[in-house]
């Protein structure tokens, strides 16, 4: 395949294999059951996948603890099962980009074992950050941080001999210790781990808290001004979550991590075909997201502001214009997302009425329950208008089908750490993450050939399966499509925005080369503009353009 920067350009199909599509009827999605669904994404007109992560794991992260960085887990596959996976992909067109996971691993990691098994001071415990604890007998933890998932962000170990041991730091789960990034012997593996997946034909990679990895010296006290915020601690302003830190949290956004980048983009530019670098830094505002895309560091950064602005058109404006400012000044493209394996999924956030701060969910007792028709109609409004913006986007399995939140799954299913770290205050990130339905009829809605799924499918994914969905006209699947269809016929990935005035605040209106594209997001009724009817996101009645709809005009 070639390259010529394909990825200023791309739409990227986010993939969460354990609720893809399972091949073995296990009620876990593999990676067999990707490549064997691979065909529907070709047809949807997606450019490239990026996989979560496939690895060796003790899966109390689902997955994102790993403990072998070079093998897939069996509850995915095999070796040879991603290779089938990535050759098949690149037949039909279809890049792929694999998640990589370096700010900690699993403590069932052989590294992490090692240096438990080590004495204090040894040159393995150096590759974590282990550190003695205050208090007359150390019984404190190091510092005051807070763990992303809830509870502290510290765990005390147990001597050979029975007796307290050391602290290390985990900014997530208890079972996801943090490399100390210091340390040249973890720089040294990890440049390994790139070329193993590079070798095999990756297209690149998505980083898993590119913000992180670097801690401030000394490790500092820090109390966030809003407990429980989102892992980069800001948002964009309008987004109805939270404001922006006052301070940078010192164990996120320092500016070591930048040399880490620069190595490892190094690494890339060796191997032909333009493999890339996906940033998942969640830090604002987004001048500061696009110090990770500057020319020798990383190719891409996701746009968390524009995923967390409010569907409304001044914010709107603000955001895309600050978008195209920011990565535009370093020579990047400006990314756009809406939904991702962490956040409430776009056909349920949008129509809230309230806060909810990154990786909270929602669920049964949650206040002001979204309306689903409200957020269906959002959310593809929504879409609409993203598909049409400059630059690449990122799609999320499912909401091409207008898969809403899983509100209602039973305490007893749940599996996400802050849940369970929390005392069940917080939901978590599980409503976003149920298996997928592929046809109306079959068991587990065609996720498997059993009905076995790993959480469990609300009965209303027989009418959002996708069968029910291909070729029929208005469904979301078709919008997608089309969307995707248009989006590619006039290069608006290559295009610029001109804002069109002599609207009202609640419309968002802009031309992208031929195309002309209006956003109602208010609740009244516009007059439709004058031009050829493209696209519309929804119903568009005596020529008029309602609320929470979005067209795409040749004028």
């Amino acid at each position: 395949m070639t390259g010529s920067e394909w990825w200023r350009t791309a739409v990227i199909y986010q993939i969460y294999p354990r609720s893809f599509a399972d091949a073995n009827g296990d009620g876990m999605g593999d990676l067999t059951g990707i490549t064997n669904r691979l065909p529907a994404l070709r047809a949807l007109g997606i450019d490239a996948i990026w996989l979560s992560p496939f690895y060796t794991s003790p899966q109390n992260d689902a997955g994102y603890d790993v403990a072998d960085y070079c093998d897939v887990d069996p509850l995915f596959g095999t070796l040879d099962d991603f290779d089938t996976l990535q050759h098949t992909a690149h037949e039909l067109g279809i890049r792929v980009i694999v998640d990589l996971v370096p700010n900690h691993s699993s403590s069932e990691h052989p590294w992490f074992k090692a240096a438990l098994a080590a004495a204090e001071g040894s040159e393995e415990r150096a590759h974590y950050i282990f550190r003695d604890g205050q208090g007359e007998h150390g019984d404190l933890p190091p510092n005051n941080w807070d763990s992303v998932f809830g509870g502290n962000a510290w765990t005390r170990v147990t001597n050979p001999d029975g007796t307290p041991g050391q602290w290390y730091l985990h900014l997530f789960d208890t079972t996801q210790p943090d490399f100390d990034w210091d340390n040249e012997w973890v720089k040294a593996q990890f440049r390994d781990v790139l070329r193993f997946w590079l070798d095999r034909g990756a297209d690149g990679f998505r980083v898993d808290v590119a913000h992180g990895m670097i801690k401030a010296t000394g490790l500092p006290d820090y109390t966030p001004p809003v407990a429980g915020g989102s892992m980069g601690g800001a948002s964009t302003e309008g987004s109805g979550i939270i404001t922006e830190w006052p301070e940078t949290a010192p164990y996120w956004a320092q500016n070591g991590v930048h040399e880490i980048y620069r190595d490892w983009r190094l690494i890339l530019d060796e191997y032909p075909g333009d493999r890339i670098l996906a940033a998942e830094a969640w830090v604002d505002p987004l001048s500061h997201v696009a110090e990770w895309v500057r020319p020798d560091e990383m190719h891409q950064a996701f746009n968390f502001a524009y995923l967390e602005t409010a569907w409304a058109g001044p914010a709107l404006r603000r955001v895309i214009d600050d978008s195209l400012a920011a990565f535009g000044a370093v020579g990047a493209p400006s990314t756009w997302v809406l939904s991702n394996h962490d956040v409430v999924r776009h056909a349920s956030r949008l129509a809230l009425n309230h806060e909810n701060l990154q990786g909270h969910g929602i669920g049964p007792t949650t206040p002001d329950l979204p309306d689903s028709v409200i957020g269906l109609h959002r959310a593809r409004a929504a879409s609409a208008l993203m598909l049409a913006l400059p630059g690449s986007s990122y799609l999320y399995q499912g909401e091409e089908l207008g898969l809403p939140e899983v509100i209602h799954l039973p305490d007893s299913a749940r599996e996400d750490p802050t849940w369970f770290r929390t005392n069940g205050e917080r939901y978590g990130r599980d409503g976003c993450r149920v298996p997928l339905p592929w046809e109306a009829a079959a068991p587990s809605y065609g996720f498997g050939p059993s009905a076995e799924s790993w959480l469990p499918q609300p009965d209303e994914w027989a009418g959002l399966a996708r069968d029910a969905q291909v070729g029929v006209a208005g469904s979301t699947l078709e919008l997608y499509t089309l969307a995707l269809g248009l989006r590619r016929e006039h290069a608006l990935g290559l295009g610029s925005v001109e804002w069109l005035d002599g609207h009202a605040d609640e419309i968002v209106a802009l031309r992208n080369g031929a195309v002309t594209v209006v956003a109602n997001t208010g609740a009244a009724s516009v007059p439709l503009p004058a031009g050829e009817l493209l696209l519309a996101s929804g119903p568009l009645p005596g020529n008029t353009l309602p609320g929470d709809t979005t067209v795409w005009l040749r004028a």
